[in-house]
């Protein structure tokens, strides 16, 4: 989630090093300023883990143009999200026309007026962070605070072309809550949901690395997303979730297992060098949380 005094970036692309200080004196009291000489180099800073908020970009460049740059933002579901204003010399209507075409939200001809640039850019700014917001929200369980299943999917379908493609390992774990069925039963609703935010806080705090996600897969249901980690270390991970659970000492004396909350799970690894569906990773991390549940529950165990 974004802090309240969270600074907007805003990416110029422009040859001419006269145009990038025009703008940049500009801008930068109000957002963080990147800069590109270059199509490439845009590119790479778009596709970059701090993204920016706003590109403002100059059509007439050497080697790529403004559009090809625009184009090639638009194609990727990585940037097409990054809203493009031309800023340019050009100022024939067809033109204007082909680069909101592009999918570029706006289209400023040079010379500009100041003020203008400022305004526009602002509203702008204003929509698209609004936009994040929403797009946020959508992504989060409201019950738990956690993300929810729309996030885990989209999330491990990215996750995974990557490891495929740079030859990491990808873990899963799945997680149910023991008899949860029966919590609910006996303590009510409103305990019940107090139990899921309970349980939801301490998987997403037990999870080390920044990397690690936790999301509300459905119901009782948790999933955790590992990149880059061995077997080992998966099973630690596992290992230490049922632990911070079970310590949490959550009255359920209706439990079978134990006269407190408990969780059982499930994991599931692609190795390096490995080659397997996410389908393929998800159903062996559910089996392997079946096991667990015939096991006799409040444990974990691994498909390996």
């Amino acid at each position: 989630m974004r802090e309240n005094d969270y600074i907007p970036t805003i990416l110029i692309v422009d040859d001419m090093a006269a145009n990038i200080a025009i703008l940049s004196d500009l801008l930068q009291s109000s957002y963080k300023i990147k800069i590109a000489k270059n199509g490439q180099r845009a590119l790479d800073i778009a596709r970059g883990k701090e993204k920016p908020d706003l590109i403002l970009l100059d059509i007439e460049m050497p080697q790529m143009s403004g559009y090809e740059v625009c184009k090639k933002l638009k194609d990727s579901s990585d940037t097409r999200n990054i809203p493009v204003i031309f800023v340019t010399a050009k100022n024939d209507t067809t033109d204007e026309e082909y680069g909101l075409k592009l999918g570029a939200i706006d289209y400023i001809k040079k010379p500009f007026h100041p003020a203008i640039i400022k305004i526009r850019v602002r509203n702008h700014i204003n929509l698209k962070l609004k936009s994040d917001k929403l797009e946020e929200l959508s992504m989060c369980d409201s019950l738990t605070g956690i993300p929810n299943r729309r996030y885990f999917d989209e999330t491990l379908e990215k996750k995974h072309k990557e490891v495929l493609r740079d030859k990491k390992s990808l873990a899963v774990i799945m997680i149910d809550i023991d008899f949860f069925k029966l919590y609910n039963d006996n303590y009510g609703h409103w305990k019940g949901d107090e139990c899921l935010a309970k349980v939801a806080t301490t998987l997403r705090k037990t999870l080390k690395r920044p990397t690690d996600t936790v999301s509300r897969y459905g119901g009782e249901e948790f999933i955790i997303l590992l990149k880059d980690i061995d077997k080992d270390g998966a099973k630690k991970v596992a290992e230490s979730l049922v632990n911070a659970v079970a310590e949490l000492k959550i009255p359920h004396e209706y439990s079978p297992v134990t006269n407190f909350v408990t969780i059982s799970a499930g994991v599931a690894i692609k190795e390096e060098n490995e080659t397997i569906s996410k389908e393929e990773l998800l159903k062996i991390a559910d089996d392997e949380l079946y096991r667990a549940k015939e096991s006799g529950r409040n444990r974990f165990c691994a498909g390996f």
